[in-house]
C-alpha cells in the first residue's frame, strides 16, 4: 500500500542575480508503508532538499514551484502552516545530519525529550518523566537517567544521534526521514545507530527514506535507491541492480569511486619528527555541584599518549566515538589547554590556548573541523571567509587575497557561481570544501584534520583526498588525520593510532595496523567495517 507519493516536484533558490536555480527538478516517485528507499548522490545534488520537502520544509530563499508531495493522498505542501506544524513528528519526522545544531543548546537533553513526548503523546508529571527514560533506554543508552541530566554539548556523537532518533520517534510517525544521520559516526556505533533505526521500523511499521552519500550504509538498509543529479532522478533500482549493475554513466562513477580497505606504500620517514607527543593526558573539568565549590578533573580523555609524526606524512588516528580523537586534534590546535605530558612542534614546546600563540605559529598549525557549519562565519561570503585567510596570514592587499581565494575554490570543487553565498546557501559538502580551503589558505606545516570527508559524497571525497595528497607531495604539509572510516584512513595514512577510551591501542605502519592488528580492539575496529563493506553487493568493475 503506497504511503507517499511525490510528482513532478520542483524546489527553487533564488540565485544573485535575481534568477531561480532549480535544487531539486520535477523528481517523481512512491514509497510503500514500511518500506526503505535511499537516495544518494554528489554534494548538491538536490538530495537534502527533497528530504525536507517530504516535512513540507525548504530552507530560507527556497519555494516550492511545482509538484506534489502525497501523503496517505493528502497533498502536505497545500496544508496550512497550523496543518503543517501538526503533521511533523506526528505523521512525518526527521532525523537530522547534524543533531547539535538540532538539539537546544541550554536545554537539558530530559527536557527537550519531555517537550517532545508532551506534544505528540499528551503526557504530563510522572508519566511524562518515565516515558522520556523509557524512550533513552529503547535507544540503548547505559544510564539515561545520567544522560537526561546532561546537556547536548556533553554527550559524545554517537550519543547525540540517539536522542535526536529517539526525539524524532517519539510521535511514532508514518514516515521516518533520515538526512546523513551516521556521517560523523565511526563504524561499529553507525551499526548500533542503524540497528536502532530498523528495529523501531520493524516494530511500528514506519516507512524510511534514508538519505546519504555513503553507498555501503544505503545498501545494507534499504531495499530500494534513487539516485539524483543535478536536482533530477538519474537512475532507480533495487540496492543490488544500482550498485553492481548500474545503467547510467554517472552512477557508475558513484559507484567507482568507494574507497577500498588498501593501505598506502609505505613510504620512508624523515629523521626528524615535526609532532612529538611523549606521556599526553588530558581530563575535562566536572561541572561545579554548587557554584562555591572547586572544579574536579573528570576521567583522562587522554592517558599517556606518545607518537611522533615527521614533516610531509600523515599519522592516522581511529577509534569509536569518545576515544579521545578530537581531543588529541584540540590539544594540538590549541583549541584545549592545560594538558600533562609533553607535546612538541618543531622541538619547541607547543601548548596553550590557540589565542594566545604567535601568529606565526597559528599559521603553520592549522585545524579542519568535523562541522563546517559550525566553523565558518555564517554572516560572511564564502569568497570572503577564505580571503580573510590570506589577508590575516600573508598580509596580501584585499584584491589579491581575494584573486587567490577564488583560484584556491576552483582547485577543490567550489565554482564561481559559489562565491557570493553565505555558509547556510551551502549543501553540507560544499561547505566542508570552503572550511578545507580556508585552512589551507595560510599554507600549514601541520593540518589537523577532524573527520574532513565525513559530510563528503564518495566522488567528491576522492577529489578532496587527491588535493590533499598533492599539498602533502608538492608542500611537504604533514597530517594528523582524524576519521571514523578505515577505507579513508587506509588511502591516507602512513602510520595509524588507534584510541580507544582515551589510551593507545595499536600504532605503527598502515599495512600492520589494519592488515594483521594484534590487539582485539584494532581487529573489532576492522572488522566491523569489513562487516559493513560486505552486507552492500560488490560493484560492478568500472572500464578504465
Amino acid at each position: 500500500m503506497t504511503l507517499l507519493r511525490v510528482e513532478g516536484l520542483v524546489v527553487a533558490y533564488r540565485d544573485p542575480a535575481g534568477g531561480e536555480r532549480r535544487a531539486v527538478d520535477g523528481v517523481s516517485f512512491t514509497l510503500a508503508r514500511g518500506g526503505a528507499l535511499g537516495i544518494v548522490g554528489e554534494s548538491g545534488c538536490g538530495k537534502s532538499t527533497l528530504a525536507r520537502a517530504l516535512l513540507a520544509h525548504g530552507r530560507p530563499g527556497s519555494r516550492f514551484t511545482a509538484g506534489q508531495v502525497l501523503l496517505d493522498g493528502t497533498d502536505i505542501l497545500a496544508a496550512t502552516p497550523a496543518e503543517r506544524t501538526r503533521l511533523r513528528g506526528r505523521r512525518v519526522a526527521l532525523v537530522p545530519q547534524n543533531p547539535l545544531q538540532a538539539l537546544t543548546p541550554h536545554l537539558t537533553i530530559g527536557a527537550q525529550l519531555q517537550e517532545v513526548l508532551a506534544r505528540h503523546r499528551g503526557l504530563r508529571g510522572t508519566a511524562l518523566r518515565t516515558a522520556m527514560l523509557d524512550l533513552l533506554a529503547a535507544m540503548q543508552i547505559a544510564d539515561p537517567a545520567t544522560l537526561a541530566a546532561r546537556y547536548p554539548h556533553e554527550a559524545s556523537g554517537g550519543q547525540r544521534q540517539r536522542v535526536v532518533i529517539a526525539a524524532a520517534v517519539a510521535g511514532e510517525p508514518d514516515l521516518l526521514v533520515l538526512d546523513e544521520p551516521t556521517t560523523a559516526l565511526d563504524k561499529s556505533t553507525e551499526a548500533q545507530v542503524l540497528a536502532l533505526v530498523q528495529a523501531q521500523q520493524a516494530r511500528t511499521g514506519c516507512a524510511l527514506v534514508y538519505v546519504s552519500h555513503d553507498l555501503r550504509t544505503i545498501a545494507a538498509t534499504c531495499q530500494e535507491i534513487l539516485v539524483m543529479h543535478g536536482g533530477r532522478v538519474v537512475e532507480r533500482g533495487t540496492a543490488d541492480e544500482v550498485l553492481t549493475s548500474p545503467r547510467e554513466p554517472y552512477t557508475r562513477n558513484l559507484v567507482g569511486a568507494l574507497p577500498q580497505l588498501a593501505p598506502r606504500p609505505a613510504r620512508q620517514a624523515p629523521p626528524l619528527p615535526l609532532l612529538e607527543a611523549q606521556g599526553l593526558g588530558f581530563a575535562y573539568t566536572r561541572p561545579r555541584a554548587l557554584p562555591f565549590l572547586p572544579r574536579r578533573p573528570g576521567p583522562a580523555a587522554l592517558d599517556a599518549i606518545g607518537f611522533t609524526l615527521a614533516p610531509g606524512r600523515t599519522l592516522g588516528v581511529v577509534g569509536e566515538s569518545g576515544s579521545g580523537k578530537s581531543t588529541l586534534g584540540g590539544l594540538v590546535c590549541g583549541l584545549l589547554a592545560g594538558h600533562a605530558g609533553a607535546l612538541r612542534f618543531d622541538n619547541a614546546a607547543l601548548g596553550g590556548a590557540a589565542r594566545h600563540r604567535p601568529l606565526a605559529l597559528r599559521r603553520r598549525v592549522q585545524m579542519i573541523f568535523q562541522d563546517p557549519a559550525a566553523s565558518l562565519n555564517p554572516r560572511h561570503r564564502v569568497l570572503d571567509l577564505v580571503a580573510r585567510a590570506f589577508t590575516a596570514y600573508h598580509a596580501l592587499p584585499a584584491a589579491t587575497a581575494r584573486t587567490r581565494a577564488e583560484a584556491l575554490l576552483a582547485g577543490i570543487g567550489i565554482g564561481a557561481e559559489l562565491l557570493r553565498r553565505m555558509p547556510g546557501e551551502l549543501s553540507g559538502g560544499q561547505q566542508q570544501r570552503v572550511a578545507i580551503a580556508r585552512a589551507f589558505a595560510a599554507e600549514p606545516e601541520l593540518v589537523v584534520c577532524d573527520e574532513i570527508t565525513s559530510a563528503l559524497d564518495v566522488t567528491i571525497q576522492a577529489q578532496v583526498l587527491d588535493v590533499m595528497r598533492n599539498m602533502q607531495r608538492d608542500r611537504g604539509v604533514a597530517y594528523l588525520f582524524i576519521s571514523h572510516d578505515l577505507a579513508v584512513v587506509s588511502e591516507m595514512a602512513d602510520d595509524i593510532l588507534v584510541l580507544h577510551h582515551g589510551r593507545i591501542r595499536a600504532l605503527g605502519p598502515a599495512a600492520e595496523v589494519l592488515g594483521a592488528p594484534a590487539d582485539a580492539y584494532t581487529r573489532a575496529l576492522v572488522a566491523a567495517f569489513s562487516s559493513r563493506r560486505a552486507a552492500a553487493p560488490t560493484p560492478v568493475p568500472i572500464p578504465a
